[in-house]
């Protein structure tokens, strides 16, 4: 059967970038701080005890998806909170939710 996908192919250039994107999601702890974050803005240490993980673990975590452009972050005094930036992060979620999800 023949695919009915008729868009261009994209550049080489920018599917690297998507390909380093995607690795850079492709670990546990980082899909679930996105689905925290896609819910509420949350703070290193909320979502280094969400994660169970030490918070410079997940400042880690967080600084390689803000380097992809995938979180923003805003400061209030003395704490920095950190939400998703890419729209399009939500539907890859989503997609990845009613694969893997649970079925309870």
């Amino acid at each position: 059967m023949k695919a009915t996908h008729t868009a261009k192919p994209t550049d080489l250039k920018n599917l690297q970038e998507a390909a380093e994107c995607l690795r850079t999601l492709a670990h546990p702890v980082r899909l679930h701080m996105v689905q925290l974050m896609l819910r509420e803005e949350l703070t290193v240490g909320e979502l280094a005890e969400a994660c169970g993980v030490p918070s410079h673990v997940a400042s880690e975590h967080l600084r390689m998806m803000q380097h992809c452009g995938l979180l923003a972050r805003r400061q209030d005094g003395r704490r920095i909170y950190y939400q998703v930036a890419e729209p399009t992060v939500e539907r890859l979620m989503k997609c990845i939710e009613s694969r893997f999800g649970d079925e309870s």
